[in-house]
């Protein structure tokens, strides 16, 4: 049969049957759905319960808020980065909505849009520390958060508050069985992947993460990009943050300290590739409830949470190792091998 010919060069027909498997080796966000799907279908086998009812009420507001988090970090891995300050947000963050509210101190409203502003500042020094003074990621946003649990301390007096009944009863309400934080959670993903890949901005601010050079070329401002991708990411974070306050109704001082890692990870796991420049915000969002309902089978079945954080580090390694085979290269090389074998004849003599 002849090869189709491309502008690149010869392009073979696809045998029926090999699409699906070759999608799968070559697209950087379709194993995450796998996976997803996999962990799904084996939890009631690994631990009887974990797919009732009850059980994903209760795992789909933690998806939620990680994903929200999650979303956040993507932004700023997107552009080359790392935010290590997410522990730092959720807290200032979750403070703002039960501790200053507390007693009606301050109005909820104000206290929602202090937790806010708390988020874009710290996203805001991070990111002209790293853009206009070349700090290192790391560097900046463990300072940044190192500084945060220090106001977190002080705002609190050392005591976590709690938040407003009418909020918590918000975050812990649901709509057709479905919890409402994880509803938000997707409301938040949909419009954020739209506005990155469909709109100008957003593919602008993609661009500016794929090559500073040649975006700066093209007359776009790089640095209002790079500082933008981490005030979005604290607003991120710090919605996350209040979130999971309200949903808790009285949260520890520290309730952010467990999102740190998880947020990478369910980075790394959606595909998006670290150097910056290709990502998807939706494949993130399935890799943080994939890592969430892995959690909480692996809690159910009786494991401690040590082996829970091993075993998400095992997944993580494992990711990121096969990130690093050249998948594209290995099917090409199939190919051109199964071209080049030599057909036997059939017994007619004719070629099979």
């Amino acid at each position: 049969m002849p090869a189709l010919m491309s502008e690149t060069g010869p392009k073979t027909r696809v045998q029926p049957g090999r699409p699906l498997l070759h999608r799968i080796r070559t697209d950087r966000f379709t194993p995450i759905w796998l996976l997803a799907v996999v962990v799904f279908v084996i939890s009631p086998v690994i631990a009887p319960g974990s797919m009732t009812p009850s059980a994903l009420t209760a795992m789909l507001p933690f998806a939620g808020v990680m994903a929200i988090a999650a979303l956040g970090q993507t932004l700023v891995i997107t552009h080359g980065g790392i935010d290590l300050s997410v522990p730092g947000v959720m807290a200032i963050a979750a403070v703002c909505v039960t501790k200053l509210a507390q007693g009606n101190q301050l109005p909820t409203l104000v206290c929602v849009l202090l937790g806010i502003a708390a988020g874009a500042i710290s996203g805001l020094a991070i990111g002209v520390a790293v853009v206009r003074f070349s700090v290192a990621a790391f560097v900046a946003s463990l300072a940044v958060n190192s500084l945060l649990t220090g106001l977190v301390l002080v705002a609190s007096g050392g005591f976590p508050g709690t938040a407003d009944p009418d909020v918590s009863a918000f975050a812990v309400s649901s709509v057709a069985g479905i919890p409402t934080l994880f509803m938000l959670a997707v409301v938040l993903v949909v419009v954020a992947q739209l506005v990155l890949k469909q709109s100008v901005a957003g593919r602008r601010f993609v661009a500016v993460g794929a090559s500073v050079p040649a975006a700066r070329i093209a007359g776009l401002r790089t640095s209002t990009h790079g500082v933008m991708a981490y005030v979005l990411a604290g607003i991120a974070y710090a919605t996350a943050g209040m979130l999971l306050a309200a949903y808790l109704r009285t949260p520890d001082l520290q309730l952010g300290q467990s999102y740190q890692l998880t947020t990478i990870a369910a980075v790394v796991l959606g595909g998006t590739l670290l150097r910056g420049g290709i990502s998807s915000i939706t494949a993130t969002a399935v890799a943080a409830l994939f890592l969430t309902q892995l959690g909480q089978v692996v809690l159910a079945a009786g494991a401690s949470t040590a082996m829970q954080l091993l075993i998400q580090a095992v997944v993580l390694a494992a990711a990121i190792v096969l990130r690093g085979v050249n998948w594209r290269h290995f099917v090409r090389a199939r190919s051109e091998t199964t071209q080049t074998e030599p057909r036997k004849p059939s017994p007619t003599g004719e070629s099979a």
